[in-house]
């Protein structure tokens, strides 16, 4: 897999990437859409989130601020994505923090098929029936295999299952990826793990295997935080740097700083 490949297919296609989405991240989320070279798009009103999603190449959708009104508009656009066929990132922030917050992810993933389920370890376990809880939207410790947990998840909702962390996880049924890039930067800024959702999204609208284009889209966002961490100061100054970064971020940097197995 050359993950530089992907990178210049969403500079030159310039998907337009819907989300649905926390309130606390979303002006993030959308910043690194557009740093990427995509077009973010947010549209929360049930009158046009189905027209929304259908001029979108992918949808993004983020339980992190949730009201029972947020899930119905994201079933309507969810709905119209799998009629479209386009890509749906579901992250499941907060998973097991709240039985409210596990039963909305249950109904969402009953609704409509999505394609790939993201979360850190511990909402990954408890989407997948692991009795964890979560600590707010912080991962707690899962005391299982986090891989085995993951491919049960693939198989039984026939989707690509995502773990971030400090070593990322990605599966499907049949393939499995690791990304070793990052910083421990990153969980010191709110909304990395968002933007995460939103760049695996990105890469989703022009992969043919959404497996390799999630571990590509957090294969350059992770490198281009590396970048940022060397550069920063503090997590203030990460922040902006990262988006610097992953703006600049070239395929020759890419295929010489990836580190996935």
């Amino acid at each position: 897999m050359k993950i530089s490949s992907l990178l210049e297919k969403v500079r030159q296609q310039k998907p337009l990437i819907h989300h649905i989405t926390n309130w606390v991240t979303i002006y993030d989320c959308a910043n690194i859409v557009k740093v990427l070279g995509a077009s973010p798009v947010m549209a929360h009103a049930p009158e046009e989130a189905a027209e929304m999603t259908g001029i979108a190449d992918a949808l993004v959708l983020n339980i992190g601020t949730l009201t029972n009104e947020l899930i119905k508009v994201m079933i309507i656009a969810a709905m119209r994505a799998n009629k479209k066929n386009i890509p749906i990132v579901l992250d499941v922030c907060g998973a097991g923090a709240t039985k409210f917050r596990d039963e909305k992810i249950v109904e969402l993933l009953d609704h409509a098929k999505i394609n790939i389920i993201k979360g850190n370890a511990s909402e990954i376990a408890r989407v997948a029936g692991i009795d964890v809880c979560t600590k707010g939207v912080d991962s707690t410790e899962v005391y299982a295999d986090l891989i085995l947990v993951a491919q049960n998840l693939a198989v039984q909702r026939e989707c690509v299952v995502v773990v971030t962390g400090e070593i990322d996880i990605i599966v499907s049924k049949d393939k499995c990826f690791k990304v070793k890039n990052g910083n421990k930067m990153m969980s010191q800024v709110v909304g990395t793990g968002c933007m995460a959702a939103s760049v695996i999204g990105t890469f989703a609208a022009v992969g043919d295997d959404l497996a390799e284009a999630a571990c590509a889209g957090l294969c350059a966002y992770e490198i281009a935080a590396e970048q940022a961490a060397a550069l920063a100061s503090g997590p203030g100054t990460f922040k902006e740097r990262l988006f610097d970064c992953l703006c600049c971020l070239d395929s020759a940097t890419v295929d010489a700083a990836q580190r996935v197995e």
